[in-house]
């Protein structure tokens, strides 16, 4: 048995708690090691050249994430589609859509990066990013972008992995660019003297590195996720049901990252120390929503395979169990990120006003990541079921609505950081109630054609 295969889960059959969890975790370490290298930049900047470099960098947060979830999400259904043609045994098919989805990630990388460039400026004009850190916010996110193709190849890359049930793949290939990105982040920084320019340029060269490293082990595996030069073209039956599924979901993401964008651009009206104290904030309670969506995405991951094999009781275990063990969880780290959010928010930078507003954030959002969980194992599921178009639309009322609603309504009444923390468990609760009465009535159909 090849390397490869030792490490794939079964998930068609057998205990489901433990597999999960084997699932689950390396995919959480990725995403918060993968944050702690990107909080390395934050922390870095926010040391070795000062409060503005750290808001800088900090500035562009929504702006990236907005991006590279979209495409993130894209990623999730060449997932579901590899998960669910592993379910029905379909070699062929799974081959097919691995060779579309990697040329549409690099394809899809270059169609984000000429028009980024061209439209930093203005991004950053909108979100209205003071004067005193506007050219090195720039220069930032001009980097950043250069790096886009490679971004999203490592997210289709890992993607691919994780249909089969390995996620500790991309999890190695990771902390070894990430050790590489904290390297590059203190030389550039430190020895160049470079500012929030350096450590975009550290960030471009540790994903290319990582993007690399996977692109070179999917060429020399053996099974049916291999890559092969020669069949690297867009399959367009693979392709059109990877993006019918990915789509709804990369907008689904993007829309957290538009309505941040607009929360962004509110906390950039407040100055400097709040934006340096919201930017060290997020890259801890971060952390806890990696481990959120971990869970959302093994059960997009088990119950897509289950449903390829036509397995209903399965899927709804695994639902069950999914969220159960991430409420669980949850409900630890976030009590763990609020009892130790001062000295852990002291390493960005040891201002005491930055402590202090930072630990508003954490208060806010951290407390309530427990509603967070549920939308994220709901949502994921119903991805699983290919039913992923219904939560976009749900997501984006419930979350973005309210949040525009809030930013242009209630905060303008009384612009306070406090009021506008406010709108992240308010936006959570709406939306994570319409999902579950959206999955209660889905399944209900299932059921019926089941039985």
């Amino acid at each position: 048995m090849s390397a490869g295969k030792q490490k794939q889960i079964d998930m068609l059959q057998g205990s489901i708690v433990d597999k999960l969890l084997w699932f689950a975790i390396p995919l959480a370490l990725t995403g918060m090691l993968q944050q702690l290298f990107n909080a390395a930049d934050v922390a870095v900047v926010g040391q070795f050249a000062g409060k503005d470099a750290m808001a800088a960098v900090g500035s562009n947060s929504a702006i990236i994430s907005l991006l590279v979830n979209g495409f993130a999400g894209i990623a999730l259904g060449a997932n579901v589609v590899i998960s669910k043609f592993t379910g029905q045994k379909n070699g062929a098919g799974i081959q097919r859509c691995v060779h579309s989805a990697v040329l549409f990630s690099l394809v899809g990388g270059l169609a984000v990066l000429v028009p980024g460039e061209l439209l930093a400026p203005a991004l950053l004009r909108v979100m209205s990013v003071p004067d005193t850190v506007f050219p090195m916010a720039l220069a930032y996110l001009r980097i950043y972008l250069l790096g886009m193709p490679v971004i999203f190849l490592y997210n289709f890359e890992a993607a691919i992995f994780r249909s089969q049930g390995d996620t500790r793949t991309p999890l190695i290939c990771l902390v070894i660019s990430g050790v590489l990105n904290v390297i590059l982040n203190l030389f550039f920084v430190c020895v160049v003297g470079m500012t929030a320019d350096g450590v975009a340029t550290a960030t471009v060269l540790s994903n290319l590195v990582s993007a690399s490293l996977l692109f070179v082990l999917l060429c020399r595996r053996k099974d049916d996720i291999r890559i092969q030069m020669k069949q690297l073209r867009f399959y367009p039956r693979e392709l059109k049901e990877t993006v019918q599924i990915g789509l709804p979901a990369g907008l689904q993401s993007m829309v957290f990252s538009l309505s941040n964008i607009c929360i962004q651009s509110a906390i950039n009206s407040l100055g400097s120390d709040v934006m340096a104290a919201s930017s060290a904030a997020f890259n801890i309670e971060v952390l806890v929503n990696y481990l959120i969506n971990a869970f959302g995405q093994a059960a997009t991951t088990f119950v897509g395979q289950n449903y390829g094999a036509d397995n209903l009781s399965r899927c709804r275990k695994i639902t069950r169990i999914s969220l159960i063990l991430d409420l669980c969880i949850t409900a630890v780290v976030s009590l763990i990120a609020l009892v130790f959010g001062k000295p852990l928010l002291a390493i960005f930078n040891g201002d005491a006003v930055i402590a202090r507003i930072g630990m508003v954030r954490l208060r806010f959002i951290v407390s309530a990541e427990v509603i967070n969980a549920v939308m994220e194992v709901i949502s994921g599921s119903l991805r699983g079921y290919g039913y992923s178009l219904v939560p976009a639309v749900l997501t984006f009322a419930g979350v973005c609505g309210t949040r525009i609603f809030w930013v242009y309504v209630v905060f303008r009444k009384a612009p306070t950081f406090f009021t506008l923390m406010m709108v992240y468990p308010v936006s959570w609760v709406i939306t994570a109630a319409a999902l579950v009465l959206a999955y209660i009535l889905f399944i209900r159909k299932q059921v019926a054609r089941f039985s």
